[in-house]
């Protein structure tokens, strides 16, 4: 970027933040832009592909807490004003933009500014490309394990994408350099990759952990029995229910969760008490005397209770 961009360009305005806003709120609001005006979004408009990358051109400067504190810095100096060479030529320059840095640093450009010759080179020398941002969708297991997906851009060759193991929805993946290139000789921006993760009909997630819902029968759940318990993209496992075990009990299998290198989950079984919808008449015949084996106490006397009933 040029440094009159900086002066010309109101950052905080484009992107519609306030100047103390948080690098969360910042990158929500980022987002949210992105997605509006990205091309893949409004192919064939020209402003709306404009307006993408000016979006991008801010938020690549306001996302780096050093570019940002520089940037506030030369805008605070300047005051938003076009600063223009004098009539006494090369050195000469009335007003310019080098003469701001001698009055307020007490020296010229270089060594003696605090900024170490014209920021470090970020804000004169060459830039960096922006980033380009795609979405891609996989497989739950794939999301659980990891994968590799193959990437096909308009007018580029195939690229493979790692997906880490253990993946959220909605979380991105950074290819270093397979962005837009940049405008100056400086290195190309980065490739992120939104992965959006489809959801399974069996398991689901829970942090680190995987959830099942097992059903139970009556009678496995009133006198236990070992059942089988699928696990995601293995051999089912074998679990003990005791006897009385209740409607909505979780069994836990140890490791047979998401893998990942801040640790592994659990696999957590929920029991779920499978009521028979035909029932014979030995079956029912067979039930009234089971029930009248049992103790007169009242299942929902508590639940009347609380509710003021009794």
């Amino acid at each position: 970027m040029a440094s009159q961009d900086w002066f010309d360009k109101d950052f905080y305005k484009i992107l519609g933040v306030a100047k103390d806003v948080s690098e969360a709120e910042l990158k929500k609001v980022y987002r949210k832009l992105a997605r509006q005006f990205h091309p893949d979004s409004n192919p064939g408009d020209a402003k709306a592909e404009a307006r993408f990358k000016e979006i991008s051109e801010a938020y690549s400067v306001l996302s780096d807490a050093e570019q940002r504190k520089e940037y506030d810095a030369v805008r605070a100096m300047g005051g938003g004003a076009r600063f223009t060479q004098g009539a006494g030529g090369p050195g000469q320059n009335a007003g310019g933009f080098e003469d701001v840095f001698s009055n307020i640093f007490g020296g010229g450009f270089g060594g003696g500014s605090p900024f170490g010759g014209g920021f470090g080179g970020r804000g004169f020398g060459p830039q960096p490309g922006q980033d380009k941002s795609v979405s891609i969708t996989i497989n739950f297991i794939d999301s659980i394990k990891g994968t590799t997906e193959k990437l096909r851009l308009e007018g580029e060759e195939p690229l493979s994408v790692k997906i880490p193991a253990g993946i959220n929805d909605g979380s991105k993946v950074k290819v270093r350099g397979k962005g837009y290139p940049s405008p100056n000789g400086g290195p190309a921006g980065d490739l992120l990759v939104t992965v959006n993760v489809k959801s399974h009909p069996v398991f689901t997630r829970d942090g680190l952990n995987l959830r099942v819902t097992v059903p139970v029968a009556f009678a496995e759940a009133v006198v236990g029995a070992t059942i089988q318990v699928p696990t995601l993209g293995g051999e089912p496992v074998k679990l003990k229910v005791a006897p009385g075990t209740p409607n909505g009990r979780v069994l836990r299998v140890k490791g047979r969760g998401v893998e990942t290198s801040k640790g592994t989950g659990d696999l957590l079984a929920t029991v779920e008490i499978a009521v028979p919808t035909h029932v014979n008449a030995k079956a029912v015949e067979l039930l009234t005397s089971f029930a009248a084996e049992l103790s007169d106490e009242d299942p929902r006397a508590d639940l009347l209770l609380r509710a003021g009933l009794l």
